[in-house]
């Protein structure tokens, strides 16, 4: 008796489990993600995709969160900017409001430990950017970027999550109640990666591209040059042409990476969030 056909999400999640997007592009463009996961298997001699059964993976992690893909229409049409490195799908919660939460979202991102100029600009920017429509959108690390979703919060607007983990978990472990707190203010929350993986290098920075890939604007507050995911991100708005603002830089060492980004004029700069809401 033959095996039913396995559906498109439940393929995408098995390939997103095992394989970067870039790893499949070239096959994507040609067969289905059902028939390359079949081929995949077909030719994994260590008998590992053998024994992982997509549909009932799928069904497990979506007792925690939505798995979305591209044919669906929340999808967020800005990540086909990505190319060949666009994922195969989302781990979402609160995936049903994204259309409306990524038509303007804006990252504000910057320091995990931050000066205390800079969690004064992330208050004051991502007030002004929430209360003029817009999206706040940053992960949820110590520092800018949840003093940036707090900020919002507290002026009543939305804002958007970006993960480096599977959404059963806050990273960090103890913003659990921020964690909670956005998909039931009517915010969402998203992840490259599914429930019950661990934050990890590869996967921090992943996800930084993952947030300037979903913002038309990236706000950088203050970055430690080479070091900080948020420099990361502020690198992968730079290439895929997101404007990148940056207020003053502080004069301290936690600034340089923000301080390097305006002296080559690689990014704008915001004396104040007028100017900042002006740009957008």
């Amino acid at each position: 008796m033959p095996c039913p056909a396995l559906p498109e999400r439940a393929a995408r999640a098995a390939l997103a489990e095992h394989f970067t997007p870039a790893q499949l592009a070239a096959d994507l463009a040609t067969f289905s993600a059902e028939e390359v996961w079949e081929r995949r298997v077909r030719n994994d001699n260590s008998g590992r995709l053998a024994r992982y059964k997509p549909a009932g993976e799928l069904g497990n992690a979506q007792l925690t969160c939505q798995f979305i893909i591209p044919s669906d229409e929340v999808w967020p049409a800005a990540l086909a900017d990505l190319g060949p490195d666009c994922p195969l799908g989302l781990w979402a919660r609160g995936g049903d409001r994204l259309p409306q939460l990524t038509a303007r979202a804006v990252a504000v991102t910057g320091n995990r430990n931050a000066t205390v100029q800079a969690l004064a600009h992330a208050a004051a920017f991502a007030t002004a950017v929430a209360e003029a429509g817009h999206t706040v959108t940053a992960t949820l690390a110590y520092g800018v970027d949840s003093a940036a979703h707090r900020a919002a919060a507290l002026a009543g607007r939305a804002t958007l999550a970006v993960l480096p983990c599977g959404l059963d978990r806050a990273h960090p472990h103890d913003h659990a109640q921020l964690l909670g707190s956005i998909p039931a203010n009517g915010g969402a929350v998203l992840s490259l990666y599914r429930p019950g993986t661990a934050p990890s290098g590869a996967t921090l920075k992943a996800t930084s591209v993952l947030l300037a890939a979903l913002t038309r604007t990236v706000i950088l507050i203050e970055a430690l040059d080479h070091a900080e995911a948020a420099m990361r991100t502020a690198e992968a708005a730079t290439a895929l042409n997101r404007p990148l603002l940056c207020p003053p830089a502080a004069e301290d060492v936690r600034a340089d990476g923000s301080a390097r980004l305006l002296a080559e004029q690689r990014a704008v700069l915001v004396p104040d969030p007028a100017r900042a809401l002006a740009l957008l």
